[in-house]
């Protein structure tokens, strides 16, 4: 199977549909080892027992990271009733149990208390740090872990079906860091009863879909290189929502070179983000002053 030289330059975004079962940093580690690139990221974590869009950033585009983590996310989840975990999904031990099933207009009339901002409490097996420990590795410790509830934002929580009495399926829109494995545990609360996790699949993550996605088995088959490409996403693309600013070479060079650029048109207003580019290539990610343009991260594509 053909693989680029390891360490030869590649940029570009992939976005892979992470199995069930594969945490994600090493699924980074085997796209990044499949294309032969000199870095790697993602944007935004997804449990092992978690399936769906893991975008993977590649050379160049890990500088655009931070917008897909700060992104929306879309998740579709079942909720398992009658029984809390430990760690919130189906891995960890049962905690507690409860004979209640609430029935579907419950169910319904539940869901808005979960719309907007909401205080949540992270689960304790989580990789938020704690005095530089992750929270996980002290639960797992069997150590107490004291976690604060933090403001999150859910944009959308819908009810989709109900398999049988003990689950019940939702799709959810959030914001960045919210917790869906504690959005589950909230919810079976608030129907007098308790649950966990039994599945999870994030369908979206910034601009990218669960229709732009593709499985490991499919990105290993295409094998060589000219092939890899077809599956990789440009670096611009998680900066889709950020306003363009064309330029001329020269500016471009000036940005290049860490250098602000003045507008002699009319200027974007100051603070305002802007993607600029020259020739509809990627230069920089550049901010306003209202007068010139200051380069915020230069790329190299």
């Amino acid at each position: 199977m053909s693989r680029r030289k390891s360490g030869e330059k590649i940029d570009g975004w992939v976005v892979l549909d992470k199995p069930v079962g594969l945490g994600s940093t090493p699924a980074v580690s085997r796209v990044r080892r499949l294309f032969g690139a000199q870095k790697a990221g993602h944007g935004g974590t997804l449990d092992p027992l978690a399936s769906g869009v893991l975008p993977i950033a590649l050379g160049e585009a890990t500088k655009t990271v931070p917008f897909v983590m700060d992104g929306r996310k879309e998740y579709r989840f079942t909720l398992r009733f009658g029984e809390a975990r430990a760690t919130e999904d189906s891995e960890g031990e049962v905690t507690a149990t409860s004979d209640v099933r609430p029935d579907d207009a419950a169910i319904r009339g539940a869901l808005a208390a979960f719309l907007g901002e909401i205080e949540q409490m992270p689960p304790v097996f989580s990789a938020l740090k704690i005095e530089g420990r992750r929270a996980y590795d002290l639960a797992r410790a069997g150590e107490a872990v004291t976690l604060k509830p933090r403001r999150v934002r859910i944009d959308r929580l819908e009810f989709l079906a109900r398999p049988d009495a003990d689950h019940a399926e939702f799709a959810v829109m959030c914001g960045k860091g919210t917790y869906i494995r504690s959005l589950g545990r909230d919810l079976a609360i608030a129907l007098g009863t308790v649950g966990h996790l039994s599945a999870l699949r994030r369908t979206a993550a910034g601009p990218f879909r669960e229709e732009q996605a593709i499985s490991l088995p499919k990105l290993e088959a295409l094998g060589h290189i000219p092939a890899l490409f077809g599956a990789l996403a440009p670096v611009a693309t998680a900066l889709d929502d950020i306003p363009a600013l064309a330029l001329t070479e020269a500016q471009g060079d000036r940005l290049r070179q860490g250098q602000p650029v003045l507008l002699t048109g009319d200027a974007p207003p100051s603070g305002a983000l802007l993607r600029a580019e020259h020739d509809g290539k990627l230069v920089a990610l550049v901010r306003s002053d209202g007068s010139a343009i200051q380069p915020v991260r230069v790329f190299n594509l």
